[in-house]
């Protein structure tokens, strides 16, 4: 399980989408009166990094852990769309919001990370394919 390369993207895409609680995006979000914004965003942060937590564990099965890895990206995709509305309706780009474009590009990295790992789990199962066929 360690030895694998998507265990470290997957662990690392979890990582990178918890720190973006700990952002002002998140702050910002949640200042929202009706807090639809800020549940949605808090929602779709926290499945997506429980999501790539449990496709760590899911190695024995390759074609199960591929299909919820899309699906955590899925919800990562959603994530990172709230964070987008929330970044523009603050104003838009400046150099004032230097700190929520970290917490954005946190919700794009743990994007990234997954991308990566799905990348690496679709190569392990055509080798594994590929030495299926030899036998």
């Amino acid at each position: 399980m360690i030895q694998r390369i998507q265990t470290v993207f997957l662990a690392l895409s979890a990582l990178s989408t918890g720190a973006a609680f700990f952002t002002p995006i998140y702050d910002r979000a949640m200042e929202d009166p009706q807090l639809w914004i800020g549940y949605g965003l808090a929602i779709a942060l926290t499945i997506s990094m429980i999501g790539s937590i449990g496709c760590i564990f899911l190695y024995s099965n390759r074609k199960n852990q591929i299909a919820w890895v899309k699906r955590t990206m899925l919800v990562q995709i959603i994530g990172f769309a709230f964070c987008i509305g929330v970044f523009f309706s603050l104003g838009g780009i400046g150099t004032y919001l230097w700190d929520e474009a970290l917490g954005t590009g946190a919700v794009l990295a743990g994007f990234a990370f997954q991308l990566l790992a799905l990348r690496f789990i679709n190569k392990d199962e055509k080798l594994v394919r590929s030495i299926d066929r030899i036998r």
